[in-house]
């Protein structure tokens, strides 16, 4: 809290903005009442008060659509009735709901993400945004709740008909959103249930062993080693992307070589405990040698864990062959190359899964090492399962020429 200051208009065309976060003066004529200035420069008039033994603080206005002389008004009405008992905060936010519910869906979209950022792993929640910004929202966004029918998610659905994947995703994502708008009382049925999804090609892939030697030769290269080594522990122990970036010193034994995942990182919520390989304790000890500030292996900005490593990924595959280049019209009709990659970063879990069915591990262990809770989840690599049955059959083999056969 800075300092007192009298609040006029030459006062707040002065104050400059904080590094980071906001900062909060008090005006020295009357209690409660202040200004908010953010790290982007937005300045807004607040008043705190306490009511009922609670503190709090309300926004009353951004400067300059309201005027100081404005917001005093507005501030002195609102001392009124928190005198009479009445806390002005609570009623805002009541009437928001109200207005949310006859409100657009665009709307609901936003309570929709604020409630999912407190379960969804950060994988999913940048996944729902972008399919929000990009696809849905500039069809339904505009729609009430209530409004949009059966009919308008089919049309959409039917609309991404050549990215069959990402049209199922992007139903899922309605249904589920209105499940929630279903239980707030904001629509009476679910326009997405009953809708038949796209028929899905197997989109996993496995790196052969010859990919996999060209992608470590361009980790080698790659600038950001800290970057490469999140993408190096992804290869050699099969976990999500997330699990990796997310991951905190304290749940490593280097002693016993285990990394403990906590339930609230992986997928099935559940905690896991997994044995480490001696590649992946190279990596581990590599990195904690850098002594990176805070508790993530692979820190971000704000103290927090990296949250994507997309961009190194591509430049990664690019100089590895694993990437396609595309000519596409650019400004002045310039051509620019757009690169897609062959493969994806959820496909380094699949090649550590299919190289140790590959090389007689049980699907068992396999599945243990994955977190799959279900041995059926395992399945998908039954058909890698060569060696294991060869093995099985020719100890049969052996036994019964014993018999004199």
């Amino acid at each position: 809290m800075k300092p007192p200051i009298t609040i006029t208009t030459r006062t707040l065309k002065s104050l400059k903005p904080p590094d980071s976060g906001y900062e909060i003066y008090c005006d020295d004529e009357m209690r409660g009442f202040g200004v908010r200035i953010s790290a982007a420069g937005s300045i807004s008039f607040v008043l705190a008060y306490t009511v009922h033994g609670r503190e709090r603080r309300l926004t009353i206005g951004r400067w300059p659509e309201f005027s100081v002389e404005a917001a005093r008004r507005d501030a002195i009405a609102l001392r009124e009735q928190i005198s009479a008992g009445i806390d002005p905060l609570a009623q805002k936010q009541a009437n928001q709901h109200v207005e949310l519910e006859a409100g657009s869906f665009e709307k609901f979209a936003d309570e929709y993400m604020q409630l999912a950022a407190k379960h969804k792993r950060l994988s999913s929640l940048r996944n729902d945004r972008q399919m929000l910004a990009n696809i849905v929202l500039p069809r339904l966004g505009r729609f009430q709740v209530r409004a949009i029918t059966r009919r308008d998610v089919e049309l959409l659905h039917a609309s991404l008909n050549k990215t069959p994947y990402r049209a199922n995703r992007v139903l899922a994502l309605i249904s589920s959103m209105f499940s929630l708008a279903i239980d707030w009382k904001l629509a009476t049925e679910n326009p997405a249930h009953g809708i038949q999804r796209f028929q899905e090609e197997n989109r996993e892939t496995s790196l052969t062993l010859e990919q996999l030697k060209r992608l470590e030769s361009a980790l080698c290269n790659y600038p950001d080693q800290t970057a490469a080594d999140a993408i190096r522990l992804l290869i050699v122990t099969g976990s999500r992307e997330s699990e990796v970036l997310t991951a905190e010193w304290t749940m490593f034994d280097f002693a016993k070589a285990k990394w403990t995942k906590p339930s609230h990182h992986t997928k099935q919520k559940k905690i896991e405990h997994v044995s480490l390989s001696i590649a992946a304790m190279a990596i581990l000890t590599r990195l904690r040698s850098r002594k990176l500030p805070g508790p993530y292996l692979f820190p971000g900005a704000n103290g927090g864990p990296r949250t994507t490593i997309r961009r190194p990924w591509m430049q990664v595959l690019r100089e590895a062959g694993l990437a396609e280049g595309h000519q596409v019209p650019g400004k002045r009709r310039k051509a620019v190359t757009i690169w897609k990659p062959l493969v994806r970063i959820h496909d380094l879990r699949h090649t550590f899964a299919s190289h140790l069915v590959s090389s007689g591990q049980s699907l068992h262990i396999v599945g243990k090492l994955l977190g799959h809770t279900q041995a059926s989840t395992t399945m998908r690599y039954a058909h890698l399962d060569d060696k294991s049955q060869r093995d099985a059959v020719n100890a049969f083999g052996k036994i019964y020429k014993r018999l004199g056969a």
